[in-house]
């Protein structure tokens, strides 16, 4: 069983800078080429945020009032201060942990959105790409219950050689009795990622992978189906057999987001599996649907890992599974209130205040035939163990 620790996470992973020049919104390009030869085009200031798993999901957790700590690998340069000012600003202790590198450049992203042109970004992969088990320092995880990596398709040391490095990382995270979770984002088929094995990388890091949290368009990529034109294709036997086959790796915990269609977690049998992880045997062999909470949308920047920070909060605070799934997608939902990916954050009292009054939840477009609907808006599968029990 994992030695008790307080309910701290730290966030580690992909971090960048990312550097907005403001347009003039009254003057459309349309289809004029932006950049020519010996031209100038006048811009306003830029806005500067911080981006990436340990900004969107690391800030979130912190808004949401849990415990959190920050170790993203930055370059010791003006983009690095500026991710460290941005980390202190919202509180002096985030960047205690940051990782800085003395010859590698801090990661960013110029966002080019004129109006009128498709957004285009160019983006500097900086220190991200030489992330490695190397630079975590165990000693800063004595007082840590949950790690949390995300984003290795865009971290070159994360998912070369089968994940080697992936795997060794959160190895070493595991060996301090500490519960290991990890994230995913797209894969450009195209890019030197795309060209990998993942099945093979996900056979080599998810044994030491205690919650695996991707979204099902990633997984999908990644385990060769079909991955589908949109959300509402998505159907719930292939939910099944891909988390299944993710459990069969090694995972207890899987959860996969679905965009606007919600979220599904399942859970593996193994009892003792569950125990290790210091969680409630109500954990053991379940297999939940929560759709999204209805809310007006203005942004959807960052929403997934905000989901994902809504249901580690919960793990945390020892939530069972039905409940965690729905403070996940009220979490997501009170994200996407914002432009940027943490500014309708509020705090979890906040949010399950919320969520005990009548929140509607967004229709169901998915073929739930032989799921059980429960009164709180969640549906529990064929596979899980509370709705076999109703069923008797």
């Amino acid at each position: 069983m994992m030695d008790h620790k307080p309910n701290t996470i730290a966030v580690a992973g992909h971090v960048c800078l990312d550097v907005i020049p403001q347009f003039d919104q009254n003057r459309a390009l349309g289809d004029a080429p932006i950049f020519e030869p010996g031209s100038l085009l006048k811009v306003g200031p830029a806005l500067q945020s911080t981006g990436g798993v340990v900004s969107n999901t690391g800030l979130a957790l912190h808004k949401l009032g849990i415990p959190v700590t920050l170790m993203g690998k930055i370059g010791d340069d003006l983009f690095g201060h500026e991710i460290i000012k941005q980390f202190k600003d919202v509180a002096p202790h985030l960047a205690d942990n940051m990782i800085v590198s003395k010859d590698q450049p801090t990661s960013y992203s110029v966002v080019i959105d004129p109006p009128g042109v498709d957004r285009m970004f160019l983006h500097c992969p900086g220190a991200n790409d030489t992330f490695s088990p190397d630079d975590l320092d165990t000693d800063a995880l004595k007082d840590i219950a949950l790690f949390h990596f995300g984003y290795p398709p865009i971290m070159k040391t994360m998912y070369e050689n089968h994940g080697n490095n992936l795997a060794s990382l959160m190895q070493r995270v595991k060996q301090t009795n500490t519960i290991t979770s990890l994230d995913m984002c797209s894969v450009d088929p195209e890019s030197e990622a795309g060209k990998i094995s993942w099945e093979a990388l996900l056979a080599n890091v998810l044994p030491h992978v205690d919650l695996f949290l991707p979204s099902y368009d990633e997984i999908a990529f990644m385990l060769g189906y079909e991955v589908p034109k949109n959300d509402k294709d998505i159907c719930t036997k292939q939910l099944n057999e891909i988390a299944s086959k993710l459990i069969s790796l090694g995972s207890s915990v899987i959860i996969l987001k679905l965009g606007k269609q919600g979220l599904y977690l399942r859970t593996t049998d193994n009892a003792q599996a569950i125990e290790k992880l210091n969680l409630d045997p109500s954990w053991v062999g379940r297999e939940v649907y929560s759709p999204c909470h209805y809310v007006k949308p203005v942004g959807a920047t960052g929403a997934g890992d905000c989901t994902i920070a809504g249901f580690l909060a919960a793990v945390t605070i020892g939530q069972d599974p039905q409940k965690a799934a729905s403070t996940a997608t009220a979490v997501g939902a009170f994200s996407v209130l914002s432009m940027d990916a943490t500014g309708g954050i509020q705090h979890l009292d906040i949010v399950n205040e919320r969520l005990g009054t009548e929140w509607p939840r967004h229709d169901l477009e998915m073929n739930f035939s032989n799921w059980h609907h429960t009164p709180e808006g969640e549906l529990l599968g064929p596979n899980d163990i509370t709705a076999k029990s109703l069923k008797q």
